[in-house]
């Protein structure tokens, strides 16, 4: 008879489970507190936007359309366009400009650099905005972010002309 209660008796579980589980509580608070001791959280809030972008151009107009088609949004004043960018005479030179530097640009007869909604040091270039510059076929063009204290850099799109 002393067999059959000892298969039933259930004294011993709750003992067993409240260890493992501040075991694994003493665990999860090392970690946490450990990630921030050695400075690992500041490196997680460091990371580039997901941000998409489009590009058209129309021939005839030498007219480059950069259109944010969706993600994050992202500060005008991180948002860069970078690369081998040949522009015809006159026009606003955009490389390594921000894309509120495009947008304060303004845009003439002469010269087509314009960005829509309203761009200042602390809006953001979100899904639906776009810029328009003036560039050669031959051009290749990034849009980049770069992170305000200068550590994080990340190129989000990119295009080249149809004669590059």
């Amino acid at each position: 008879m002393k067999l059959r209660t000892l298969l039933h008796d259930d004294d011993a579980v709750s003992p067993v489970i409240g260890v493992i589980l501040m075991v694994a509580i003493t665990v999860i608070l090392a970690a946490v507190i450990a990630t921030f001791v050695l400075g690992l959280g500041d490196q997680v809030s460091n990371t580039a936007p997901q941000a998409s972008f489009t590009f058209e151009y129309t021939d005839d107009e030498n007219l480059l359309t950069i259109t944010h088609d969706g993600g994050d949004a992202v500060i005008a004043t991180n948002l860069y366009f970078r690369g081998q960018i040949n522009q015809p005479s006159g026009a606003f030179a955009i490389s390594d400009k921000t894309w509120k530097a495009v947008a304060d640009s303004g845009g003439s007869n002469s010269a087509v650099a314009t960005a829509s909604g309203s761009v200042d040091s602390e809006s953001a270039v979100s899904a639906g905005d776009y810029a328009e510059v003036k560039v050669d076929a031959d051009s290749k063009m990034r849009v980049v972010y770069q992170g305000s204290n200068s550590e994080t850099s990340a190129t989000l799109s990119t295009w080249e002309g149809p004669d590059a």
